[in-house]
Formats: C-alpha cells, structure tokens, sequence
C-alpha cells in the first residue's frame, strides 16, 4: 500500500448538503427554512433570552440575579490539627504557616478554626479565630494574638 491509495472507509464521508440550489437538488426554493417570517431570514433565530420586544423576565426581576459583595473578605482557612506539625513554643504567623506549605499565601487573611487536638504550646498570630480554636490552643498552654486587618 502506498500513500496514493489511502482514502477513507466506504461511507465514512459525506457530501455537505448544499440548499437553495434549485428544486432538482431536492432542497431549492425556501431551502428548508418554511416560508417566510423571521426564522426563514438569515440571522432571524434570537435567543431563549428574547421575547419578541417585550422586557425580558430577567430584566423584570432584577432581584432574582443576586449581586457580588466588592467588600467580601476571604480568609485562608487552617485547622488545629495542621498546627501539630510545628514544635513546641514555636510561633506560628501567616508566614511560617505559608513557608510549611498549609497555606498558598501569606497576604491572605487567616482564619484558625478548631478542629482536631493540640497538644503542646504554640503562640499562634492569626487574623481570627473561632471560639473553640482559641479555648484549646489556650488549654494546651498556647497564646493567642489576633492580628490586624490590612484594608
């Protein structure tokens, strides 16, 4: 076999179907688009979003399309029990937290929240804390120091 006598299996390709070319062709005249009227026009077909001119219904219930908080604040979330990786009286911040890879940036807020156990003492420095992080990282003879927000 040789590259000339490739060609392509029996049926695979087909001929593009080529309308308004006559009524011999089998599609002439109004070429299977029906007879007049906007979906017979090139373009014609709108959108499921038109109505004919009338205001649209996401446009009459524009509280239906809820809205984005420019104010949101986004905090990297940890767990008491990623914190076991650090040593005893170590401090944990933002940027040490970011350096051990259990965070992706250190300019994002944190937030410690309390699940899992802590056994030794750690000063933790983070921008919030839920109330069940703080009592146990105080339990096992931990610090708390609560940092500002930068804006």
């Amino acid at each position: 076999m040789k590259l000339h006598d490739l060609q392509p299996a029996p049926g695979s390709r087909k001929n593009k179907k080529r309308v308004g070319r006559g009524i011999a062709a089998g599609q002439g005249k109004s070429a299977g688009r029906g007879t007049k009227g906007q979906g017979a026009r090139s373009g014609g077909v709108k959108g499921p979003y038109f109505e004919g001119g009338q205001l649209p219904l996401v446009r009459r219930l524009p509280f239906k399309r809820g809205f984005t908080n420019i104010r949101r604040l986004e905090y990297a979330v940890v767990n008491l029990e990623r914190l076991a990786d650090f040593a005893a009286g170590a401090e944990v911040s933002p940027f040490s937290l970011a350096e051990a890879g259990i965070i992706r940036s250190a300019f994002k807020p944190v937030v410690i929240l309390g699940q899992g156990e802590l056994t030794r003492p750690l000063t933790v420095k983070a921008h919030r804390f839920s109330a069940s992080a703080r009592a146990t990282i105080e339990a096992a003879g931990g610090t708390v120091q609560v940092l500002p927000l930068e804006m």
